[in-house]
């Protein structure tokens, strides 16, 4: 007869260590799970990617502002300097006329004190005394009134000057910030991308030309995107901004092979004849502000409520703009984006 043995209960130890195991087991499973997150679709990429492009173009259209800034003043602080520059000469001169008067009067019978004041390098505190100028000959008060006025110009000039640098350097650290946080945006915005296939990136910038086709299809550019007929210089310049289809788009740029937004509709519209502002924001104002019922092709069309994308009315609800650096220079549906107003020019 067989022998049946109860199983001997595990022990306290045994028990210990199967709990750690299990304990051990869930941990790296769900430290696994973690560590391998669902990978985002081609379609979740591309909206992400969108909203970065957007993100840096707002801190682009900010940096274009802030670099016209810094042009601006470094050429008044240039005009100031010559300006400084031209009248440090022209009190040389007066200063030397009247040293000729003084060495005329030295020769004629001696040089009275106050002319040795006044050709001190500190005249002005001595000139403020009536008593002096009652001891001057006429022409030796005209000259030294003269001195005088200029002094204080240039004086005014240099703390001008002064003013302005102190500006540019402040100019200069908010270009450089804002540089940096687009760059930071684009570079975010090509990490996500590196997250796709080779395939999907091509796919994405395949979908894009396509749409981009249909654009130009719907406003009437043809199947090689030749120009939409438009009147007067809006006309011309959308004709001209065409000639740019399929460059690159990119941060600050002004053509002539990449451009942003701002940069080519303020280049479009000099082609045709007209300067305009080169930011979003100054462009809006260029012009009388228009609704979508009214436009024309070539008119302004301003997009996002902070206005930090511009393009031009290509007709039939279609833009043409620099569009972000994976569509870049190209027709698109005006639907795509939140149309705010448009601006005719001129």
């Amino acid at each position: 007869m067989a022998s049946h043995r109860r199983p001997k209960p595990p022990t306290r130890t045994r028990v210990s260590v199967l709990t750690a195991l299990a304990t051990a087991a869930v941990a790296l499973s769900s430290q696994s799970a973690m560590a391998a997150p669902d990978k985002p679709s081609k379609d979740e990429v591309k909206s992400k990617v969108d909203a970065l492009y957007e993100e840096s173009e707002q801190a682009t259209e900010k940096f274009n502002g802030a670099k016209e800034r810094q042009d601006q003043l470094e050429k008044e602080i240039s005009q100031l300097q010559d300006r400084v520059a031209r009248g440090q000469d022209e009190l040389n001169s007066l200063r030397n006329t009247l040293g000729s008067m003084a060495t005329a009067q030295y020769r004629g019978g001696g040089l009275d004190q106050s002319v040795l004041l006044l050709l001190s390098d500190d005249p002005d505190g001595y000139l403020d005394k009536a008593s002096t100028l009652q001891q001057l000959s006429g022409k030796q008060v005209e000259a030294i009134s003269k001195i005088q006025a200029k002094q204080r110009s240039l004086a005014q000039q240099r703390q001008e000057a002064t003013g302005k640098l102190a500006d540019l350097e402040a100019v200069r650290k908010e270009l450089a910030e804002k540089k940096s946080a687009a760059q930071a945006k684009l570079a975010d915005a090509q990490a996500l991308l590196n997250t796709l296939t080779a395939d999907e990136r091509s796919q994405l910038k395949s979908d894009a030309a396509k749409d981009g086709q249909a654009a130009a299809d719907a406003a009437g550019g043809g199947a090689k995107g030749g120009a939409v007929k438009g009147s007067g210089r809006a006309g011309a310049a959308l004709a001209a901004a065409i000639t740019q289809k399929g460059d690159r788009y990119h941060m600050g740029d002004t053509g002539p092979d990449s451009w942003d937004c701002s940069g080519l509709t303020q280049w479009a519209y000099g082609q045709a004849g007209v300067d305009i502002s080169r930011t979003t924001y100054t462009q809006a104002n260029d012009g009388t502000r228009i609704g979508m019922s009214e436009l024309q092709p070539g008119d302004l069309v301003f997009f996002y409520s902070d206005l930090h994308h511009v393009g031009l009315y290509a007709g039939n609800g279609q833009v043409f703009h620099a569009s972000n650096p994976t569509g870049g220079v190209r027709y698109e549906a005006m639907k795509n984006m939140p149309f705010q107003f448009g601006v005719r020019v001129g």
